[in-house]
């Protein structure tokens, strides 16, 4: 292997670490609202398609607003 393919993957493994780790959370959460959200209301469709569709912002937004509301009224 050349020595500039060496370092360009060197340079690349950090961003494909940070990009891999986003996706694991992005399933990670999406899972925990269809398994852990309840079924009445349309809350569950919801904030599973604001995750779907914003991605890493909707996991985010699920993560630090819904679901510490919810384990606050479900202890779930």
């Amino acid at each position: 292997m050349n020595v500039d393919a060496i370092g360009g993957l060197l340079c690349a493994l950090p961003s494909l670490l940070i990009a891999f780790l986003a996706f694991v959370f992005w399933i990670w959460m999406l899972v925990d609202c269809l398994t852990k959200e309840s079924s009445t209301g349309n809350d569950k469709l919801v904030w599973a398609l604001v995750i779907f569709f914003l991605n890493g912002l909707g996991a985010l937004l699920y993560f630090f607003i819904r679901r510490p509301a919810r384990k606050r009224e479900l202890g779930q």
